[in-house]
């Protein structure tokens, strides 16, 4: 009988437990929460700039721009994300934020321009106000000489900031109605 009993309370736990995680994922299928094998992952959609995440773009222009949104967010004149801004256009940006209190970013939509420069959809989140726009990032190369006794010449390459176009602050509110109103419900369109 306590054999009969400790089987039935295990079972118990084990169709408990499974019902909890059905229950967490509500009528989410398996497929949509874990990549299958080969597959790349999955990435939300903000219901202002469309997809996020890396996009097209190449990942290190991706981490690039996340460290740029990232000092943005800061508010610091001295985040390394904001050392290659000019300091007018620093200051300008960081006047704009202040406006928003920006707590957290949301990037994505990441394309190679046909100018070679890389493009990047940013939603800026404050408290209650939020501010969109489109961050342009480009690869610079540059030749440099080497000291040696073949004087060779070595080409070297970094991201650097290129423009950040932002919109209007707007309410969170208005950010939801506005995305609310359009009827084809595509992301958000981009500046050029």
């Amino acid at each position: 009988m306590r054999i009969f009993i400790f089987v039935c309370f295990f079972l118990f736990l084990a169709v408990f437990s499974n019902a909890q995680d059905k229950l967490y994922r509500g009528s989410i299928p398996e497929e949509l929460l874990r990549p299958k094998r080969g597959e790349a992952a999955h990435y939300p959609v903000d219901t202002v700039i469309g997809e996020l995440g890396q996009g097209k773009a190449s990942g290190a222009a991706y981490s690039f721009a996340r460290l740029i949104a990232s000092g943005l967010i800061s508010a610091n004149m001295e985040h390394p994300g904001l050392a290659g801004i000019n300091t007018a256009l620093r200051e300008n940006y960081l006047t704009v934020l202040k406006e928003i209190g920006p707590r957290s970013y949301r990037l994505g939509g990441g394309r190679e321009e046909p100018d070679g420069a890389v493009s990047f959809m940013i939603r800026l989140l404050g408290k209650e106000n939020g501010i969109t726009g489109e961050l342009f990032i480009r690869y610079v190369t540059r030749q440099i000489q080497q000291d040696n006794e073949n004087m060779e010449t070595k080409t070297v390459g970094s991201w650097r900031f290129e423009d950040l176009v932002l919109e209007e602050a707007k309410s969170r509110e208005e950010e939801q109605h506005d995305s609310l109103q359009r009827f084809d419900f595509s992301p958000y369109e981009r500046f050029f």
